[in-house]
Formats: structure tokens, sequence, C-alpha cells
């Protein structure tokens, strides 16, 4: 019978540290990554919002003959939903014929 004894690694702190900082740098990739996700999803919730504000202004003048006078106008009869703690929209029309000028900015977050 063949007996085999393994050596023990006289130093196995090393191989403990290695794992801790491959770990460490997996979990900081995944949250940059989750970061960029969520500035990702934002920018394309206000670039949806942006598009369906004047979807809904050329599909009332298209229906009516005019642009709406206000968003809350779109709000009520064109079936718009606006976010109001997340977003600030300035909708100024001086004429009722000519396409109103539309813009949304996201609310600042306060720290």
């Amino acid at each position: 019978m063949i007996h085999v004894v393994r050596s023990r690694k006289k130093y196995p702190v090393i191989g403990y540290l290695a794992s801790a900082a491959f770990v460490a740098v997996c979990l900081y990739l995944f949250i940059s990554e989750t970061g960029g996700v969520a500035e990702r999803t934002k920018e394309e919730n206000l670039n949806a919002l942006v598009e369906a504000v004047r979807r809904a202004s050329v599909q009332c003048y298209a229906i009516e003959g005019r642009y709406p006078p206000s968003v809350e106008y779109l709000e009520e009869h064109y079936g718009i939903s606006i976010d109001r703690n997340s977003y600030n929209v300035f909708y100024s029309g001086w004429a009722s014929n000519i396409m109103p000028d539309i813009t949304i900015l996201p609310v600042e977050e306060e720290e």
C-alpha cells in the first residue's frame, strides 16, 4: 500500500488575500455598472416623456386644428402622465397654429 502525504502550503494567507481582492474587484465592477444602468434608464425615461408630449401636441393639432394651450390640457384630454416630482415641464406656445416650445428637465435631487 502506498501512502501519499500532501504537503501543506506555507503561506495560505496569500491565497485568501488574492481571493478577497478578486471578489472586491468583481463587486466594484458590478456596482459601477448598476449605476450606469440606472443613469441610462433615467435618460431613456426623459426622452420617452419628451417624445410623448410632442406626439400628443401634434395629435391635438391634427384632431382639433390647434396646438394645446398647456401641458395640463394634454394630461386631461390626451392621457399624458407626468411625474411632477421627477420632471419640470416648460411648455410655451404663443400661437395656436405654431408648434410650442417643449422643454423637460429632470428635477435636481437634493442631498
